[in-house]
């Protein structure tokens, strides 16, 4: 199958100029308090992060763990939706200029309409979304022009398990990074380096894709991040910033977490 052209977006000039240690920092929108999407990710950007990824809630986020539940949950209960959240990154391009990307279930897409999703989010200036519980042929068949038409990079998940042929796949699909779970569990553990699992980075990196790749799941201190950093092209930290997130000065705290996870 033909590779697919990169769309122009902020990702793309990211990983043509960064080719390795990248940091992205998730939250997600709506936690701690509705209104602040845009506050927490200017600070983020601030303190250093060369891409973000925000998360819209869903009620069961089954591969999320604990401290992304909770702060799912809570902000459904503060009223966070599509349509509250779209409203609010209107001003997004005003004060951030690093790569955004949306990351929630399917569900909650389908429901407001995949091609108004995609237009919508577009329009205030996301570069993708990540979706990890969007099969890969439905992407393909129903819903990648909808991506494409809006420059939107779609971002497919890789686990251990994973066989080469739908790595080479998703390769072939792909148009910005590739994700790579260090587990198959939920998020929020521990970075587990066993030898089945440096096995699987070391698998992946010896079949030279395309597109670079971010590691995801258990990256929470410099010491994971640097080790995740040694098989991928930089990696996703989540549940230890939204833990920061539940602490009453967390804006301030933000710049000094971002220097320990990359000093």
């Amino acid at each position: 199958m033909a590779n697919i052209t990169a769309p122009t977006n902020r990702l793309n000039q990211l990983f043509n100029t960064k080719k390795e240690n990248l940091l992205s920092i998730y939250f997600t929108a709506g936690y701690p308090k509705l209104n602040t999407t845009v506050d927490i990710a200017e600070a983020i950007e601030k303190a250093g992060a060369d891409f973000i990824e925000v998360g819209f809630p869903y009620s069961d986020p089954v591969a999320d763990g604990p401290t992304v539940q909770h702060s799912s949950q809570t902000a459904l209960d503060n009223g966070m939706t599509l349509n509250v959240l779209f409203e609010e990154l209107k001003t997004l391009r005003q004060r951030v200029t690093i790569p955004i990307l949306l990351m929630g279930y399917v569900n909650v897409i389908v429901q407001y309409g995949v091609e108004r999703f995609c237009k919508q989010a577009a329009a205030v200036g996301v570069d993708g979304v990540i979706v990890p519980d969007l099969p890969m042929y439905e992407y393909e068949t129903l819903y990648r022009n909808y991506f494409e038409d809006n420059k939107l990079s779609n971002i497919f998940l890789v686990t251990p398990q994973t066989s080469e042929e739908r790595i080479r796949k998703i390769d072939g699909l792909s148009n910005s990074f590739i994700y790579l779970l260090s587990s198959s569990s939920i998020t929020g553990g521990k970075l587990q380096l066993t030898d089945n699992i440096e096995d699987y980075y070391k698998r992946v990196r010896a079949m030279e894709l395309k597109n670079p790749t971010i590691i995801g799941f258990g990256i929470s201190d410099s010491k994971s991040f640097s080790k995740a950093c040694e098989y991928a092209n930089g990696a996703i930290v989540g549940s230890a910033f939204v833990k920061l997130l539940a602490q009453d000065d967390y804006m301030d705290k933000i710049p000094e977490f971002v220097k320990t996870i990359r000093p």
